[in-house]
């Protein structure tokens, strides 16, 4: 009974560490995303609630990628400060094994395992493809905060402007062209295969998507025969709702959910479903590894850790075999990382990396057992 309450301590001192490093790890990420976000209202003119509300449906994106390194890190905590603290010494004088403190270890990450694949596989595509809904479903807000000075702006599809000078919602030398036929219905022209080109002295922004400008010419350019009709006015009222931002709307591979990915494979890569083209079947491929097979690396993080239980000696030896772990479990998170990028790419390289938990996991195990195995010969 009371070892069972010293496992039931460990696993809940381990998880909460674990939490704790992965919330802070995601938190620091988000906050550096968060800031490129800020192109959404720069660039693109989205209100503030809708950048939030991407950035927030975004930080389950970071949280995912964190998981692998902060378990490594949880663990390595948790063990060195026992090995410190002498607790662990207490457990093996009183006839705890050491290779029941490392199945405990190994349960703990097939939770872990369990947690990842819950996200990886449902939770993040989902999260991910909505934020990119929200972008589709929600135009530009203002179209002010778009207006750099001095600058080609081409935030918006087809559409292009550069002004001299601003000051709050005045602007002033204003040069306009369009190509996506916006502004067609200025023109007596309205076919869609000409541009139109603004002019203006100066000109105010009101009601965040309409633009008034004053003293000016439009320029109406068959793009057949290069034909111009210039047309002068003093002011003219532009209403800008159909603009459509630049900003990518699809969702990409990476937020398509796991279920269309599937079905897309298994089905001969059906063009009806979203990104399903065969075109893509390398990148549909690492995406379903990276989802499915990537946390199968977790258990191996949990059995090199289990290393650090080894007894040493000389102190040196001991901080000497605490870096080469970390070093060695971080090179195995580092070796998925990349490898599952080019599974895609080589059969070769898919095999290895589906088998390499299959093959590492039995092999580190019973290199414990070899050790700790030895210890109780050495110690008798």
């Amino acid at each position: 009974m009371l070892q069972n309450k010293i496992y039931l301590n460990f696993i809940k001192e381990i998880l909460k560490t674990f939490f704790v490093i992965l919330f802070g790890l995601t938190i620091i990420a988000w906050t550096v995303r968060a800031v490129n976000f800020l192109d959404l209202i720069v660039e693109s003119g989205y209100s503030i609630t809708t950048y939030f509300q991407y950035s927030t449906l975004n930080l389950l994106g970071i949280l995912t990628k964190f998981i692998p390194l902060s378990f490594l890190l949880a663990l390595i905590i948790f063990t060195i400060k026992k090995v410190q603290d002498k607790e662990f010494t207490i457990l093996w004088t009183s006839g705890i094994k050491k290779l029941t403190i490392v199945n405990l270890f190994f349960i703990v990450s097939l939770f872990i395992l369990f947690i990842y694949l819950i996200f990886s596989t449902f939770i993040t595509p989902a999260a991910l493809q909505k934020s990119r809904t929200l972008l589709n479903k929600e135009n530009f807000d203002s179209f002010l905060p778009t207006i750099r000075i001095q600058q080609f702006s081409d935030s918006f599809k087809g559409f292009t402007f550069l002004v001299e000078k601003k000051k709050n919602n005045k602007i002033q030398n204003v040069f306009i062209h369009d190509e996506s036929n916006v502004l067609k219905n200025l023109t007596s022209d309205q076919s869609d295969k000409n541009s139109t080109t603004i002019v203006a002295e100066n000109g105010i922004i009101q009601e965040r998507k309409k633009l008034v400008l004053f003293n000016g010419q439009i320029i109406s350019t068959q793009k057949e025969n290069l034909k111009n009709s210039i047309i002068k006015f003093e002011q003219l009222n532009i209403n800008l709702e159909n603009l459509s931002t630049d900003t990518i709307k699809v969702p990409k591979l990476q937020e398509t959910p796991t279920y269309d990915l599937l079905k897309c494979v298994f089905q001969s890569y059906e063009e009806k479903i979203l990104n399903c083209k065969k075109s893509a079947e390398k990148e549909i491929k690492t995406v379903l590894n990276r989802r499915f097979v990537l946390p199968f690396y977790i258990p191996i993080i949990a059995l090199l850790c289990s290393f650090l239980m080894v007894r040493v000696e000389e102190k040196k030896n001991y901080l000497f075999n605490k870096y080469s772990i970390f070093t060695f479990s971080f090179l195995i998170l580092l070796y998925a990382e990349l490898i599952v990028r080019y599974t895609g790419i080589s059969k070769i390289i898919n095999i290895l990396f589906m088998i390499s938990p299959l093959i590492l996991i039995p092999i580190i195990y019973l290199s414990l057992i070899y050790k700790f195995s030895k210890e109780s010969i050495l110690s008798k």
